[in-house]
């Protein structure tokens, strides 16, 4: 008599295509408050729909795509168990990119990566993304989620998302629209974002032995709730001042710090000096510079350092500028200026001591 054997099967090998479905439902709810009139159809194809005849309105219009994720910031919402912000941050690190060159935010798409699908765990991710997606102006119109098991653990997970813009091609801003004598405006992060989180965990945990239901003083809450504020989304504080005030760029502050990604932006003949005493950082760059000895160089080419997004301005836009982003709630000041380029070998420097 021959013994019957079981074979193979998805659900065996770690995969469960029905909680992947619970898991689409879940988030239905979340995905339709992003929706644009210009959206057609709805979750659950196999591609997302934006009626391009929108469009015609622009005389020539430029498309701009970014793609990014928020790095390993996923490890704090893992061990703390909070799936529902970091959504935020992935929105804000694509659509703060792309409103850079002064495109308005039309769409985005997600990708989710999972050990094992939960399927609570990925609609409050989506949730996030989609509340995002309300604060950036922009549609969430697919994604796709993955369940990894074997490559990543039970509870592990990762996010990605890329998304769509678009601008007017007299109205696109960056280098060649930059002056001698304009003004460089900061506007304050909330936070660490989301860059150089490696850096934080490895000084933070490794090295001064913290946990994250620490009470820190200087922070006034956990380090955990510190560690996990959402990344600021600067969209439509941009455009508006975009229509309120003439711009000639914006930076987006995050991977290698403010002068560099500044200098992404300077024209080669041009420099932008930024003076340090302007603002003082928050507690938290503090925290990781003490505890982990981070010399200042080092802090400044990984963090942000209090400023998530900057604005070239002509000097007499400088009023306007801070009035508009003031109205918005927005803290923004002067914080440099930009002049010839010299005998600076660099785009873009900081300049004496921060303020105390």
């Amino acid at each position: 008599m021959t013994e019957k054997t079981t074979g193979a099967s998805y659900a065996a090998a770690g995969v469960d295509i029905e909680a992947g479905d619970r898991a689409v439902e879940l988030m239905k709810e979340w995905v339709k408050k992003t929706q644009r009139p210009e959206v057609l159809g709805g979750l659950g194809g196999f591609a997302g729909l934006f009626d391009a005849s929108a469009l015609k309105r622009y005389e020539r219009p430029l498309l701009a795509s970014a793609t990014d994720g928020v790095g390993t910031k996923v490890d704090i919402a893992r061990r703390l168990g909070v799936y529902d912000t970091i959504g935020h941050d992935l929105v804000a690190m694509v659509m703060d990119d792309i409103v850079v060159c002064g495109a308005e935010p039309l769409f985005m798409t997600d990708y989710i990566c999972v050990g094992k699908v939960h399927p609570d765990r990925v609609a409050a991710i989506v949730k996030g993304i989609a509340e995002g997606c309300v604060l950036a102006g922009c549609a969430l119109i697919g994604g796709e989620t993955a369940e990894h098991p074997g490559l990543l653990g039970p509870d592990d997970f990762d996010v990605a998302g890329a998304g769509t813009g678009v601008v007017e091609y007299d109205r696109l801003l960056g280098a060649d629209r930059i002056r001698t004598g304009d003004a460089v405006i900061a506007m304050a992060s909330s936070g660490l974002h989301s860059n150089g989180y490696s850096l934080v965990r490895h000084v933070l945990f490794d090295r001064a032995g913290m946990a994250l239901e620490q009470e820190i003083a200087e922070l006034g809450r956990t380090l955990g709730e510190e560690l996990l504020e959402p990344t600021r989304i600067y969209s439509l504080d941009c455009l508006a001042l975009t229509r309120t005030a003439e711009v000639h760029a914006y930076s987006h502050i995050t991977g290698g710090g403010l002068a560099a990604n500044l200098a992404r932006v300077i024209p080669d003949h041009l420099h932008a000096s930024v003076d340090r005493s302007t603002w003082a950082p928050g507690a938290i760059f503090d925290l990781v510079g003490t505890a982990g000895r981070v010399e200042r160089l080092e802090l400044e080419k990984t963090l942000n350092m209090g400023v998530g997004m900057m604005a070239v301005v002509p000097a007499e836009s400088v009023d306007v500028a801070l009035t508009t982003l003031a109205d918005r709630g927005v803290d923004a000041w002067v914080a440099g200026e930009i002049v010839d380029r010299g005998a600076h070998t660099e785009g873009a420097t900081l300049t004496g001591s921060y303020a105390s």
